[in-house]
């Protein structure tokens, strides 16, 4: 056989991969490393609590949690944050806490939420911004930093927390 007749059969097995990926991913088949989203009323459980302790909004801390993890407390970013709110290594350590404990992770991630609104005198553009793309850059442009990636994330974040 020739490369020409390899080629349908490697695009075919490669599609069939993609396929047993999605089915894995959505939920119509067990993948132990498919994400797992906890369900609406723990995800309000854990959010009522933690805005609560840290006197923010439950709409914000919803729409940054869900934002940043869409409810997966075992959520991995590439960039290496981990759980619902997304904590970087360094923060969870500073917190003292395991990233994937859900109730952990939510006090941990509100209240450097809070502490961004401080700092940012209580503009909570600046502080979505920061909590996406670090405080040093929000304050090295003197707002929202012109990435993309952190422009769409505080249009999305804002949006949702409006709509709460």
């Amino acid at each position: 056989m020739g490369k020409r007749s390899l080629m349908p059969m490697q695009r075919l097995a490669s599609f069939a991969c993609l396929l047993c990926l999605l089915y894995g991913c959505s939920g119509g088949g067990f993948m132990p490393y498919a994400s797992h989203a906890l369900s609406a009323a723990e995800i309000r459980a854990l959010v009522s609590q933690a805005s609560s302790d840290h006197a923010l909004p439950p709409g914000l801390v919803n729409a940054v949690l869900m934002a940043e993890s869409g409810g997966d407390p075992s959520a991995i970013s590439v960039a290496g944050a981990e759980g619902l709110m997304q904590l970087m290594p360094g923060t969870a350590a500073h917190c003292g806490i395991d990233p994937f404990e859900p109730t952990s992770n939510v006090d941990c991630g509100s209240s450097y939420l809070k502490s961004l609104l401080v700092r940012y005198r209580g503009d909570t553009r600046l502080a979505v911004a920061a909590y996406n793309a670090g405080p040093g850059a929000v304050d090295r442009y003197h707002g929202v930093p012109p990435y993309a990636e952190t422009q769409a994330y505080v249009e999305r974040v804002l949006s949702n927390y409006r709509s709460y």
